[in-house]
């Protein structure tokens, strides 16, 4: 019976994973086609930079857009269409940044500005010019120096 189970379970597990994996799909789609909450973001926070190409990523469950702009600028949206990355290689606008981020960059890092901005579970982080990456709690709080 042990037997049985284990052979059914590694059967099971292996449909799952395929099925999981056969999932991925990148598809390159028109900018017309990205949701109006995605383009508004745009428009208000990057309203000189333009679209360049736009990626609509489903990876098993989950389904990003990855949008790259003009000045070399890379956005990633959630399945939600909310902002959860932003990249790039001259200082972000700050109206992306949350204000007790910036306000703490601002004060500690007067000479320097922030060029990637980063949301993941838990934390928020940063990239400054120089190349320091900060760690920020949800609320803004700073944490650490993350290396």
């Amino acid at each position: 019976m042990n037997k049985k189970n284990l052979i059914k379970n590694s059967l099971m597990a292996t449909a799952l994973a395929f099925t999981l994996t056969s999932c991925d799909k990148k598809e390159v789609i028109p900018s017309t086609d990205l949701p109006s909450e995605i383009t508004s973001y745009i428009s208000t926070h990057f309203p000189n930079n333009s679209i360049v190409q736009v990626i609509k990523d489903r990876d098993g469950l989950t389904k990003t857009y990855d949008i790259l702009l003009s000045e070399s600028i890379s956005l990633e949206f959630n399945r939600k269409k909310e902002i959860i990355d932003i990249d790039g290689v001259a200082q972000l606008p700050n109206s992306v940044i949350p204000e007790k981020i910036l306000q703490y960059v601002t004060t500690n890092y007067p000479t320097n500005f922030i060029t990637d901005w980063e949301l993941d579970d838990k934390n928020q982080q940063v990239q400054l010019d120089n190349g320091l990456d900060l760690e920020f709690k949800m609320n803004g709080d700073f944490l650490r120096i993350d290396n």
